[in-house]
């Protein structure tokens, strides 16, 4: 992660995740999470590359990355996604580990 693209978000993962192969043989997990806030809630689409992702729909986790708009072709139209790629997903009832995790995405922001 760099100090000038830090995110922290914690929400309901709203579907099972989705693993994709990419032509480059990488693997791609993509979850989709959604937040709730004083002004509704917002769905967070989260890329996880090469790390294999043990949640499930309905698991409250929180995410620390950077938010990253990529650029694909479809149906010989540009297209672009919005999405938070994940540096470390961890469930939100694992209390000391999440309390790391956002240690040091802050500690990135001194």
């Amino acid at each position: 992660m760099d100090a000038n693209n830090v995110v922290v978000v914690r929400g309901v993962v709203t579907s099972d995740p989705v693993v994709r192969t990419l032509p480059s043989g990488d693997i791609v997990t993509q979850i989709e999470m959604t937040t709730r806030m004083e002004c509704g809630t917002t769905s967070v689409p989260v890329a996880v590359h090469g790390t294999a992702v043990t949640v499930v729909a309905g698991d409250e986790i929180v995410v620390t990355g950077h938010v990253s708009r990529r650029f694909f072709r479809v149906g010989g139209a540009t297209q672009s996604r919005t999405e938070v790629i994940a540096a470390r997903v961890v469930t939100a009832n694992r209390r000391k580990t999440v309390a790391t995790v956002v240690a040091a995405a802050a500690a990135l922001l001194d």
